[in-house]
């Protein structure tokens, strides 16, 4: 069980979108194990939900909890 199963997934999309927007004032987050481990759980979900997390449209739409952009490049 990955220890982040047991948290909303809302929940952990805002503390990533924080974590990730923070970079530029923080750029130590880059080389936190956290956050990466934070973002391949995140982006493992995205997939389950037919989400490419490769294309930031539908990556950055999922992450707001907005609509479900399928097949935008």
């Amino acid at each position: 069980m990955n220890p982040f199963s047991q948290y909303p997934l809302d929940e952990l999309k805002l503390i990533y979108s924080l974590l990730h927007g923070a970079l530029q004032e923080q750029p130590e987050l880059m080389d936190s194990a956290l956050l990466h481990d934070l973002q391949g759980y995140l982006q493992a979900a995205a997939k389950q939900a037919g989400i490419d997390a490769t294309i930031h449209a539908q990556w950055a739409s999922w992450l707001a909890g907005g609509p479900q952009l399928r097949g935008i490049e």
